[in-house]
């Protein structure tokens, strides 16, 4: 199978430098309108498509990212890999503003968002207990050591609703559960990557390190936009040497991203919702 590139762009990251017949398309899903148009194009060869998550011109909070559109019109286009970059608080020391965090396990604190593709007329389960991909992971990791950033794997990441930041309790809360870093969008998008069978990274920039630093001060959207500004070079860069990490073929994910489906659909054949199974075209096509 090729390879394709999915980059979702958070906060901060709104294009991908280098591509190669680029063009900004319309990708329509039976799950609503995602963030923005995708752009697609090549980069060394390779596809990629580059959605912002928070739409152009940042007109989407947290809680109203259309999640399930843009993870169904990244599947729809072919993607196969799919890395997330997103801007987060540090609940660590050693987690300093401008380091990049790869982050693997979740603690979903969201609360107002449709977090499955599945529900009332096929309903499924699958297994979120690495919700993320190692090799994909590893692959970022290498992206941005060979870009000479500041880079910590296997992180926590805590997911919160927003669009306010933590209170200084909560912040504190949060690193007594064993957090390691803070944002708002990382789920229900990991869930629902693994819906859909793609193997999926989170790339995290830190902007700050929340409230609970006695010395840091509070967190305000200009400390979050000038870290912001300083970083999003770093991270176009690190996006640009993915596809030679990843190359050109797209070989079966040996940690079984591409088969989450096998054995997690519980209706039974006959009692199958039409209407639902054909929204499913794209996400689970395969099993279905």
């Amino acid at each position: 199978m090729q390879t394709m590139i999915g980059v979702i762009g958070g906060s901060g990251v709104y294009q991908i430098d280098g591509l190669e017949g680029a063009s900004w398309v319309r990708v329509n899903s039976p799950f609503g309108k995602p963030s923005d148009e995708i752009l697609v194009g090549r980069l060394e060869g390779v596809p990629m498509a580059f959605l912002p998550r928070h739409g152009r011109g940042h007109v989407h909070s947290p809680a109203s990212v259309p999640y399930r559109a843009n993870i169904d019109a990244l599947k729809r286009l072919g993607c196969t890999d799919l890395v997330a970059v997103s801007a987060v608080g540090s609940l660590r020391q050693d987690f300093a503003p401008g380091d990049f965090v790869i982050v693997d396990q979740y603690i979903d604190r969201t609360v107002s968002r449709e977090a499955s593709f599945f529900g009332p007329g096929c309903v499924a389960h699958v297994s979120l207990a690495d919700p993320t991909c190692p090799r994909l992971g590893a692959a970022c990791a290498q992206a941005a050591r060979e870009g000479g950033l500041t880079v910590h794997t296997g992180a926590v990441y805590l997911a919160m609703e927003g669009p306010q930041f933590s209170t200084r309790a909560e912040s504190r809360l949060y690193q007594s559960w064993g957090a390691d870093v803070i944002g708002m969008t990382g789920m229900p998008e990991a869930r629902l990557a693994r819906e859909a069978e793609l193997c999926y990274a989170s790339v995290a920039m830190v902007t700050d390190y929340d409230c609970w630093h006695d010395t840091h001060g509070a967190v305000d959207v200009a400390m979050v936009i000038k870290t912001l500004a300083a970083n999003s070079a770093n991270a176009r860069g690190l996006v640009a040497r993915l596809p030679a990490q990843l190359g050109r073929t797209h070989a079966p994910c040996p940690h079984g991203c591409d088969h989450a489906l096998d054995h997690a659909i519980m209706t039974a054949p006959d009692h199958r919702d039409p209407a639902l199974l054909a929204r499913l075209d794209a996400i689970a096509a395969r099993v279905l």
